[in-house]
């Protein structure tokens, strides 16, 4: 039997390294191109389970090809903190997490000709309390560009979170345990070579 081809259609380095750790390459990366404006009143978890399925679908696949996508989401409460547009965005985003806790939402789906399996995770985490010169010498950095809430805990900020409560590689943009799952639902083998 051959290995179906995968499709990871995301073009955040940071997916790959983490498939990687579960021994799984993607033969083809085509992120795509779609509308990730939250709808008026969205609440952040349904958000990112529509936001990622929409990705699903637009992937131009063949029938036998698995399709892999996710999406990451910050929530503090109700707010749906997304890629912030720039540098005043992102520290509003840190004065309003600072001391806080707040989730990180991952939504995964994968898709195999019509069929979809889908899943999200959500972690707490919490922020220390940041004072002026941590948040001027973080922007300093640019690390919170095109990153939802305007931080990697991967990057500089993890020194700003002192506990989490849920999965590390979700928090990072892919629930590891979760998308394994997922993959082997729709056929795929992990753990074998082609």
């Amino acid at each position: 039997m051959t290995r179906p081809k995968l499709i990871l259609g995301s073009g955040s380095p940071r997916r790959k390294e983490l498939l990687a750790q579960i021994g799984v390459c993607a033969d083809d990366i085509r992120p795509p191109d779609i509308d990730e404006t939250p709808l008026e009143g969205e609440l952040p978890r349904p958000y990112c389970a529509r936001v990622t399925r929409a990705k699903a679908e637009a992937v131009q696949a063949d029938s036998a090809d698995i399709v892999l996508c996710a999406d990451t989401t910050v929530a503090l409460g109700r707010r749906i903190m997304g890629k912030p547009a720039d540098a005043a965005e992102a520290e509003a985003f840190l004065r309003a997490m600072s001391g806080r806790r707040h989730r990180v939402i991952t939504a995964v789906a994968v898709r195999k000709g019509a069929q979809l399996w889908e899943r999200d995770v959500v972690t707490a985490v919490k922020m220390k309390s940041l004072s002026d010169e941590e948040i001027r010498g973080y922007l300093a950095t640019g690390d919170w560009q095109g990153k939802a809430g305007a931080y990697a805990i991967q990057g500089p900020a993890g020194a700003f979170v002192p506990w989490i409560q849920g999965s590390f590689s979700a928090v990072m943009g892919l629930p590891v345990a979760e998308t394994a799952g997922l993959l082997r639902a729709a056929g795929y083998p992990l753990w074998s070579r082609p």
